[in-house]
C-alpha cells in the first residue's frame, strides 16, 4: 500500500513514496528551481545512485506531473500504475490556531489554511499548490495535511503568549507557534520507544539542529514550550537567521541603515546567523573548515551557535522541572559530535554525562550518554516524511 508524501516549496517539490505495508521507501527525490532556468528533477535509485533529469518546469503542476510520470516510467519507475498510490500526505507549514493535529483535506480545510497564509506567506500558498495539483491530476485520491505547527498547539498560554498588548493577539493572532513540529513529535515518540521511557511520565528535550534549528520541551508526549515563535526567526542562532535579538536593536538599525520592513526581514532571515557572524557561509561544514584554519569570526560563530543550544537546554530543563532525555536530530544534530559535546558540556549539574567514544556517531540512531549518566542523551535521525505517511495512513484507515 503506497502513500506519496509531498513537500511543496515556493520553487521546489520534495517527495517520498512509502510502501506502508513494511514502512519502506520506494522512491524519493525532488524538483528544484521551479519557474527558473535550469530546473531539474533529482532522485535516488535503490542502488544509491543519484539521477538528475533536466526539464523546463515553469510551475508546480508540471513538476508534480513529471514526478508521477517518473514513478511509473519504464526506465526509472517503481510502480506499474498510479492506481497503486492510495493517498497523498502534504507538509503544510502553518496551521495557526486552527489545527492541532493532522487532518483529511477538504474544501473547508483549504479555506482555513488560506486564512493562515498571512503567518506563512512564502510557504502555505506553495503547500496548497501541491494539494490543488493532486486534486487535478488524481481527483479520486484522498489527501491529508500535516502541519509543522500542530504539535506545539499543546503549549500553555503562559508559554505561547508574547508580552505585547493583548489586543494584537486578538486582532492578528500574534503569539508563539513554533515549527519543526513533525520532527519534534517523531523523535520524542521514538525516544520513548527506544530509551524505555514511561509513555505517561517523561520529560524530553528535543534539539532539531541544522541550517534552521529549534528546541522543544516535551512533557509526557506533549510540547509545552519551543524556541521558534510567530515565525521561524526566533530562538536559536541558525544558518542565516538571527535567532533571539532585542527588538530595540532592530529599530535602531532601521534608523541607522534606513531599513524598511522588507529590509529588516531580509536582515534577520537571510543575512544573519552564522553566515552574518562568520562572513564565510551558512553551511556548518564550511564553517568548520574555516575555524580549523584559524578564522576568528568562524570560531566566534561556532561558539555563539553552540552556546545558544546549551542555554535553551538549560532553560527547558528548568521549565520541565528536570529532564529524562535529551535528543539531537537534524543535519547538524545528527552529524556533528562537536556540536553535541559542546552543547552538553557544563550540564553535568543536571545529570548529563556524554561518552566521548559513543558520541563519535554520525547519522545513526545511538545513545551517546555514559552508562552513569542520569539523563539519557541520544542521536535519533528525524523522519518527518514517514510521520506524514503514518498520519495519512492512520487518518484514512488504510
Amino acid at each position: 500500500m503506497k502513500i506519496l508524501v509531498l513537500n511543496c516549496g515556493s520553487s521546489s517539490i520534495k517527495y517520498k513514496l512509502f510502501d506502508m505495508s513494511n514502512a519502506s521507501v520506494a522512491a524519493q527525490g525532488g524538483i528544484e528551481k521551479i519557474g527558473l532556468p535550469g530546473s531539474f528533477l533529482k532522485f535516488t535509485l535503490p542502488s544509491g545512485e543519484k539521477v538528475v533529469l533536466e526539464k523546463a518546469i515553469p510551475e508546480h503542476t508540471i513538476g508534480i506531473e513529471f514526478i508521477l510520470e517518473t514513478l511509473v516510467g519504464k526506465e526509472y519507475g517503481c510502480i506499474s500504475s498510479l492506481d497503486e498510490i492510495k493517498a497523498v500526505g502534504h507538509r503544510i507549514v502553518h496551521g495557526g490556531e486552527k489545527f492541532n493535529q493532522s487532518v483529511i483535506i477538504n474544501d473547508e480545510v483549504i479555506r482555513q489554511v488560506e486564512q493562515c497564509s498571512d503567518l506563512a506567506p512564502l510557504h502555505n500558498p506553495a503547500n496548497l499548490k501541491g494539494v490543488a495539483t493532486i486534486s487535478k491530476l488524481l481527483p479520486k485520491i484522498s489527501q491529508v495535511g500535516v502541519f509543522d505547527t500542530a504539535f506545539h498547539q499543546s503549549m500553555p498560554r503562559h508559554a505561547f503568549m508574547y508580552a505585547l498588548p493583548y489586543e494584537y493577539y486578538k486582532k492578528y493572532s500574534v503569539r508563539r507557534y513554533g515549527f519543526h513540529g513533525t520532527s519534534h513529535r517523531y523523535v520524542s515518540m521514538r525516544a520513548i520507544e527506544t530509551l524505555g521511557l514511561d509513555p505517561k511520565n517523561n520529560k524530553i528535550i528535543t534539539c532539531h539542529i541544522g541550517n534552521g534549528g529549534s528546541i522543544t520541551a516535551v512533557l509526557n508526549g506533549k510540547s509545552v514550550d519551543t524556541s521558534m515563535g510567530l515565525t521561524p526567526v526566533e530562538g536559536l542562532m541558525m544558518g542565516t537567521r538571527s535567532g533571539d535579538i532585542d527588538a530595540g536593536a532592530l529599530t535602531f538599525l532601521m534608523d541607522k541603515e534606513n531599513l524598511d520592513s522588507a529590509g529588516v526581514s531580509s536582515l534577520v532571515n537571510k543575512k544573519s546567523g552564522i553566515l552574518g557572524i562568520s562572513g564565510v557561509s551558512s553551511d556548518m561544514r564550511e564553517i568548520d573548515a574555516a575555524a580549523d584554519s584559524g578564522n576568528d569570526r568562524a570560531i566566534l560563530g561556532k561558539e555563539m551557535y553552540f552556546y545558544r543550544i546549551k542555554k535553551y537546554i538549560g532553560a527547558y530543563a528548568a521549565a520541565l522541572g528536570g529532564v529524562d532525555a535529551i535528543i539531537f536530530t537534524g543535519g547538524v544534530g545528527e552529524n556533528s559530535p562537536e556540536c553535541r559535546a559542546i552543547a552538553c558540556d557544563g550540564l553535568q549539574f543536571i545529570g548529563v554525562e556524554l561518552d566521548a567514544e559513543k558520541n563519535k556517531v554520525r547519522g545513526d540512531e545511538k545513545i551517546i550518554s555514559s552508562d552513569n549518566s542520569r539523563v539519557k542523551v541520544a542521536v535519533i535521525p528525524t523522519d518527518e516524511e514517514y510521520m506524514i505517511a503514518f498520519d495519512t495512513k492512520t487518518l484514512l484507515n488504510l
